[in-house]
């Protein structure tokens, strides 16, 4: 018997697949860019990995669907920042669609111009090696130019619909 050449049929909704999905305890990220225009941009997303030490490559995904998506198609570079835990508030806003995601919020430009955010617990500048579309997603591999991070600083964890902090054991 060969195997199979697809994935069998889902059992469940996509409600149900969320509401698995959220019990993975993610860290927090921010990812920015420029548009076409030079203008800052970014996003709240908890789809970053790593992926390699040599080279070091890092991955995040898109929706499809979001407004964003050209600028993060097209950009040369983009920052991950990753939230300390005291960043709940900007990871809302970031998340939140008609308001100026930038209005007030300290950020320096990196190497290459994108947005940096001030309080971050780690950030990677990243060269935008490589896309990959899969179902309603774009899987973007950054190749990581800079790396900066902040000692002692607390990470932001997303679980379940609520954000924590850590508590060692």
């Amino acid at each position: 018997m060969s195997p199979p050449t697809r994935a069998a049929a889902p059992a469940f909704g996509s409600d149900d697949f969320r509401a698995a999905l959220a019990m993975f305890a993610t860290g927090v990220t921010i990812v920015t860019a420029l548009d076409a225009s030079g203008a800052p941009i970014g996003l709240t997303a908890n789809s970053f990995n790593s992926v390699s030490i040599e080279p070091p490559l890092v991955l995040w995904s898109l929706s499809r669907q979001a407004g964003s998506m050209p600028a993060f198609e097209r950009g040369s570079h983009y920052a991950i920042n990753i939230l300390a835990a005291g960043q709940h508030a900007l990871a809302q806003r970031f998340a939140s669609k008609d308001v100026n995601r930038f209005d007030g919020v300290d950020f320096r430009a990196g190497a290459s111009g994108v947005p940096l955010l001030e309080g971050a617990a780690a950030v990677f500048e990243c060269f935008n090696r490589s896309r990959y579309e899969e179902g309603d997603h774009v899987i973007f591999v950054g190749e990581v130019e800079q790396c900066t991070r902040r000692e002692g600083a607390q990470p932001l964890i997303f679980h379940g619909g609520r954000y924590f902090t850590e508590l060692p054991l």
